[in-house]
């Protein structure tokens, strides 16, 4: 499997969010830790939109904790939800317009936590980026996923059009994706 895969550089990054992330599911996260190799197909994505988007951590403004939504695309923004769950997202679009995408599942792995819990992605990967990264890339292996678009989980502090909007993304032959 590894010699079909093609590592993603810059291009595939940069631009919106509503577009990377459908592009997303389906593509395979590459993660090396020492001597072994995870390798997991992303089967769901959340978009985030920026600013105007007030399910997004840049809605209220830039801070340490949002700074990496500000970032280069390819850009890894890692943080902790609930005090013991770490989620990975990866920042798309322009520099300075903040917004990003949640791998919010894998194949085997039907949460954004549990995840990042089998890859070993925490906070010492935030800040770094998964163009040309040897312990974290992305990567293509020509698979094509059916894409159903749904309504962002866990999002109930944000206004009623950003809670509805259908910015999830998911492989509708999955059976592992939740059906909310």
């Amino acid at each position: 499997m590894r010699d079909k895969l093609i590592v993603l550089g810059a291009d595939f990054f940069a631009r919106d969010c509503t577009e990377l992330a459908p592009d997303l599911v389906g593509k395979l996260i590459v993660r090396r830790v020492g001597d072994e190799e995870l390798i997991l197909r992303i089967t769901e994505t959340e978009a985030y939109c920026g600013e105007s988007d007030t399910a997004c951590h840049a809605s209220k403004g830039r801070t340490a904790r949002t700074e990496m939504l500000y970032r280069e695309a390819g850009t890894i923004y890692v943080y902790l939800c609930y005090g013991i769950h770490w989620l990975f997202n990866i920042i798309s679009g322009e520099i300075e317009q903040p917004q990003g995408v949640l791998i919010r599942a894998c194949e085997k792995y039907d949460g954004p936590a549990k995840l990042t819990k089998y890859l070993k992605i925490d906070k010492s990967l935030n800040g770094l980026s998964v163009i040309g990264n040897p312990e974290i890339s992305i990567a293509d292996d020509g698979f094509r996923p059916i894409i159903e678009r749904r309504k962002r989980v866990g999002i109930d502090y944000a206004a009623p059009k950003d809670r509805d909007a259908l910015l999830r993304y998911a492989d509708s032959r999955t059976k592992d994706i939740i059906k909310k």
